[in-house]
């Protein structure tokens, strides 16, 4: 560790990645032909739209205005879950060769993550190939235990904090997972999680070394994919469509499976539909301020360009500022008597401040939902109406979908109601039919079957190797385990 940190760059704190690097191409991509490893299509027969630079400014314009009003909290969902979506998304896929001027195929878009549940942005290739985000000073836990970053009990960071380098860069399996203060606190929450899964197991199991660290990994990776597919999944698509897609145990079946349209060939590959649009849902959920503790309240989600300060917002990429370690009181109902800020609705109004990005490298301040457009333009994304069509849903009428308001002339505004993009059709439909509170027929159905189908289809996952397994670990109800039991135990 440093003896003295260094500051980041105001001008690049808080610089964004998750959902904000530019997509590939403009003029569209051909279909994909493979079914598997890389990222490819669940819907191969629907046209790619190409609704046009003009559609797409004027559709960014629309959710702008949307979001002045106030859209409402999302009683349903405490804003953690905002934050472990993210979290969730840096675990399955990771591009980083992704740029505005590279014009691919799906096919040729590696997935450097692997689309598997396996927690690699916490683990990284493991303690022998990556021992800087391991700890090796104790003997009985050398390799075995994630290293937790410590800063000096006096001055302007908070003691515990993501290991860091000199200039304060976290030391991580995924950087993406520091890109702002809540996402890594989360991080540093699961290093916590596997460091105490270590020490009940080395009680209960008496392993050391190897066999130890393994374990652990097991036991916790099992538990986080619980929560991905019974907890966080049931309070974005709804306890009926998840139990749609991975249909409960009973008392003679394990659980199974019911994926109608995500299929793959060998291995699961990461779907455009999803990566692209559909699990993109979570922006709306983003909240413009947050409060971390009683005593640090209502922070910026990014710097304000008249306030740049590090004590100004909630942009990443350096040391946690003292007093600002997150009581997940706050973000998840931990007890009976928390009340944690909810995530907003899920609809078409995105906070104000997604409209207007700090500055990359670029050093331009983009506005979210168009990189969104632009980005399902580059893939070829179909229309939220092909894809209902294919799903053999009704689609959204002209009326449900609210264009009337769109700055386009008549033919250009009737064009957008015939085929609409993808990201902007599932929020209309999550606003329409799920009242804000959910994804909608086709948005929900989606996600369920990525999430579920990446689950079926690791072979290491529990669902593979021990379908009918339930959660082992402390929780409020037996044989489930929950984001506010995770948190108990692993700051208990």
């Amino acid at each position: 560790m440093a003896d003295e940190p260094q500051e980041a760059d105001s001008a690049t704190i808080g610089a964004p990645r998750h959902g904000a690097a530019e997509p590939r191409g403009q003029d569209g991509v051909p279909l994909s032909p493979l079914h598997e490893g890389r990222f490819g299509r669940i819907f191969r027969d629907p046209q790619p739209l190409d609704p046009g630079l003009d559609a797409i400014n004027a559709l960014t314009k629309l959710v702008k205005e949307s979001g002045s009003a106030a859209a409402g909290d999302n009683a349903k969902i405490p804003a953690g879950y905002t934050y472990l979506g993210q979290f969730v998304d840096h675990d399955i896929t990771f591009d980083p060769l992704s740029k505005l001027q590279k014009d691919n195929d799906p096919d040729a878009l590696v997935d450097f993550r692997t689309p598997r549940f396996d927690l690699d942005s916490l683990y990284g290739s493991g303690p022998d190939d990556e021992p800087f985000m391991y700890e090796w000073s104790s003997p009985s836990n050398r390799g075995v235990k994630l290293l937790v970053g410590r800063n000096p009990s006096s001055g302007a960071f908070d003691i515990a904090d993501l290991p860091r380098n000199q200039q304060g860069r976290a030391l991580i399996g995924d950087p993406r997972n520091d890109e702002n203060i809540i996402v890594s606190q989360l991080q540093l929450l699961f290093i916590r999680f596997h460091n105490k899964v270590v020490d009940r197991t080395r009680a209960n199991q008496k392993l050391e070394g190897a066999a130890l660290f393994e374990e652990a990994q097991r036991i916790t990776r099992w538990h986080y994919q619980w929560i991905v597919v019974h907890d966080f999944l049931q309070r974005i698509v709804g306890k009926q469509m998840a139990e749609s897609v991975l249909k409960p145990a009973t008392a003679t079946t394990p659980p199974t499976t019911d994926l109608q349209f995500f299929r793959w060939q060998n291995d699961p590959f990461m779907p455009v539909e999803f990566s692209g649009a559909a699990y993109r849902f979570g922006h709306s959920m983003v909240r413009a301020t947050y409060d971390l503790n009683a005593v640090v309240t209502g922070v910026p989600i990014f710097a304000a360009a008249d306030k740049p300060g590090p004590l100004e917002h909630l942009g990443g990429f350096r040391r946690l500022p003292s007093a600002w370690t997150i009581d997940w009181s706050h973000f998840f109902k931990t007890t009976a008597s928390a009340r944690p800020q909810l995530s907003r609705k899920i609809d078409t109004s995105v906070a104000a401040p997604l409209h207007k990005l700090p500055p990359g490298l670029d050093r331009e301040r983009h506005a979210l939902p168009q990189l969104n457009l632009r980005r399902g333009r580059a893939l070829g994304l179909p229309s939220g109406q092909d894809v209902a069509a294919a799903m053999a849903v009704t689609p959204l009428t002209a009326a449900q979908l609210g264009l009337d308001r769109v700055d386009l002339p008549p033919e250009g505004k009737a064009a957008l109601q015939r085929a609409t993009p993808l990201w902007f059709y599932i929020l209309r439909e999550a606003a329409v039919l799920g009242k804000g509170e959910r994804l909608g027929r086709v948005g929900g159905r989606i996600v369920a079957e990525v999430l579920v189908g990446l689950l079926a289809g690791d072979p290491q996952s529990y669902l593979s190797r021990k379908p009918a397994w339930t959660p082992i670990l402390p929780s409020a109800k037996k044989d489930d385990f929950t984001m506010p039991d995770l948190v108990r135990f692993a700051l208990g």
